[in-house]
């Protein structure tokens, strides 16, 4: 009779251990899943622009002649730096230049008419002044002599007069002729860079007709002074204020450069069709090494600093699931779902003020499949 039992009893042996089998190969894999350790650090609330901002040059000028002509002279080419008042074109101009001489010896003819009007009246009047003391004196001078002396002083003083007034003219002329001159030619307002010259020698240009522009003759920049102006969703724009810093990110650059501070918020709201009302805000980099590699039209955006708090329990804020949840990895390797109280937050970061401590687990990869609370999970190494 054992040998019976001792077969029913492997039998039931292997049953089990098959059944243990069965049930540990339709068990799930544990997921792999990416996950952060919670720890202390900084925590900024920010606001970023809504569309690419662009980095400008604080003065920037579209140049061209006030009179129409052909191009005679070009005093730089782009990249040259210029000095304030600098000529840097002309249009043909030397019908208008013998203008002004003509009206300087003008000046200079009458001057001297001027000068030969007035002595003779000076003489004029010293002689009708002996007249009359002759004629007080009871010499022998009649009322008729000295009538006629006085009123050829009093003709001699008004054509020096007149004579002077018609220098005045000529010298009004002359401003007249001067500023003809000035409207041909293209000075530089400030001191700066030549960053474009559209024209070439002996090319005819025209100023631009009312409302409809054209190409500068010459675009010119002080790259000396620059700032970045980018449009902040009209929403977030109230929370802004000037004198707050700000961080300033570019495409051509890794590194991120946070010596920005809000120069200007833009007094209206930007209305463009198919785009969203932005606020234009201005951010000049106070560090000049941040500065210094950095070119009028490259591409820029800001970060506007709200507020910050150092050394408190942070999270990644991708980690968050709506309604302020995550999903944190227990020490028994089972997700567990948790609420928290959010602070502070931003794109990267996110204050915890309840609900988490400093190392416990939290799970990043929570799009992947099988992300859900009660399943088993390993960290990613």
């Amino acid at each position: 009779m054992l040998i019976p039992i001792k077969k029913t009893f492997i039998f039931v042996f292997i049953a089990i251990l098959l059944a243990a089998s069965y049930y540990y190969l339709k068990q799930p894999k544990p997921i792999t899943v990416k996950i952060y350790t919670v720890e202390k650090g900084q925590v900024k609330s920010t606001v970023s622009n809504t569309r690419v901002g662009t980095v400008k040059a604080c003065r920037r000028a579209f140049l061209a002649p006030a009179t129409g002509g052909e191009v005679a002279k070009l005093h730089v080419e782009e990249g040259d730096v210029v000095k304030e008042r600098q000529v840097l074109m002309e249009v043909w101009n030397e019908d208008l230049k013998a203008q002004v001489e003509l009206q300087m010896a003008e000046i200079t003819t009458k001057q001297a008419a001027a000068r030969q009007a007035c002595l003779l009246a000076a003489g004029a009047e010293r002689d009708a002044v002996r007249l009359k003391k002759l004629q007080k004196h009871n010499q022998i001078v009649s009322e008729n002599d000295v009538d006629d002396a006085v009123t050829l002083a009093r003709a001699n003083r008004a054509a020096c007069q007149s004579k002077k007034a018609a220098i005045q003219v000529s010298q009004a002329r002359l401003k007249v002729a001067l500023a003809a001159v000035q409207r041909t030619m293209v000075f530089a307002p400030f001191d700066g860079t030549v960053a474009e010259v559209n024209v070439e020698l002996n090319e005819f240009v025209t100023p631009s007709p009312p409302g409809i522009p054209t190409l500068p003759a010459i675009d010119l920049l002080d790259i000396s002074c620059l700032y970045i102006s980018a449009p902040i969703d009209e929403v977030d724009a109230p929370r802004i204020k000037l004198g707050m810093k700000a961080c300033v990110s570019l495409d051509a650059f890794t590194e991120k450069r946070c010596s920005g501070i809000v120069t200007r918020i833009a007094p209206y709201v930007l209305e463009k069709e198919k785009q969203a009302r932005t606020v234009e805000v201005e951010v000049k980099l106070s560090d000049p090494k941040e500065t210094q590699d950095l070119l009028p039209g490259y591409s820029a955006d800001i970060e506007v600093i709200l507020n910050s708090k150092e050394q408190t329990i942070r999270i990644p804020t991708e980690a968050i699931i709506e309604n302020n949840r995550l999903m944190i990895l227990n020490s028994e390797g089972v997700l567990e779902e948790r609420d928290f109280q959010p602070g502070l937050s931003n794109w990267n970061n996110t204050e915890v003020i309840t609900g988490l401590d400093v190392g416990e687990q939290v799970v990043l990869s929570i799009g992947l499949d099988g992300v859900k609370a009660g399943n088993k999970a390993i960290a990613e190494q």
